[in-house]
């Protein structure tokens, strides 16, 4: 690897940065986190974004739904995660009911996640009902990432996980709703589980970044970490690819290890003092 190959890699990524990869046709990496070693490891493997995801109320806290999880423990969560990143941009969720129904109380949880955690933007789920919340975030110099599409938040509203913006309606709405988030000033937005021809098309509309997650191919993508590792067994959507089966592999290193103690083979005399 060359010196200046080597140095790219190693420079800190940015917004700004976010842009001039959509713009080279660089693809864009995104993986979720929620502790420090973990961050350590995806950080050191080449991640672009780190997103402190609302998800850890499911794979970290064992919830159901992204409803329960705090703005503390989002904030716990995020400075774990921040002291373990050395290159990636970190985006944090704002968890539900930090931001939703008043714009004042909105800044409040982003300044709060910022000044707390040391993260480096925010991401929000909504459009156009959001927009007063969003702006006054972004007003305070705050960067904001959309999120589109099946908004997980609002799964008491949808009542499934389903695809969404299937109909030609609430595609029209998820193009308004993502222009006007590039126009007021977000600097990327997610887009989850809708048609990949949608996907395409607000992608090549806007100039700001599009991370799909079941939304086909974009500027780049997004999964939750514990779902790609094979950690979390017990969700299997279509458009997840497992890159190991790490909850096989540590049930076996554990039981190894019991076996061991019970057998009185572990510690032997090279490991005693």
């Amino acid at each position: 690897m060359s010196t200046q190959t080597e140095s790219t890699n190693l420079r800190k990524v940015t917004t700004r940065r976010l842009t001039e990869m959509k713009q080279r046709g660089e693809k864009i990496s995104m993986l979720t986190a929620y502790d420090y070693s973990s961050a350590l490891i995806v950080d050191s493997a080449g991640i672009d974004v780190i997103l402190v995801g609302d998800s850890a109320s499911n794979v970290m806290a064992g919830n159901v739904t992204t409803l329960p999880i705090t703005l503390d423990q989002m904030i716990y969560h995020a400075k774990s995660v921040i002291k373990g990143v050395r290159r990636a941009l970190v985006v944090v969720d704002m968890p539900f009911g930090s931001y939703q129904g008043n714009s004042k109380e909105a800044l409040a949880s982003a300044i709060r996640i910022m000044k707390e955690s040391h993260a480096e933007a925010v991401k929000m789920e909504g459009g156009a009902e959001i927009r007063e919340s969003i702006e006054r975030i972004l007003c305070a110099g705050i960067p904001v990432m959309g999120h589109l599409g099946l908004t997980p938040q609002s799964i008491n509203k949808f009542g499934t996980y389903t695809v969404r913006a299937r109909e030609e309606a609430e595609a029209e709405k998820l193009l308004s709703d993502a222009r006007m988030l590039e126009e007021i000033g977000c600097f990327a937005i997610v887009l989850e589980k809708i048609p990949a021809e949608l996907t395409a098309r607000v992608a090549a509309e806007l100039t700001i970044p599009i991370i799909g997650i079941g939304a086909g191919p974009a500027d780049g993508q997004v999964l939750v970490m514990h779902d790609m590792l094979g950690i979390n067994k017990g969700f299997s959507p279509r458009f997840l690819r497992r890159y190991a089966n790490l909850a096989d592999i540590m049930h076996q290193a554990i039981a190894n290890y019991v076996a061991d103690v019970k057998s009185a083979d572990f510690p032997n005399a090279e490991e005693s003092y």
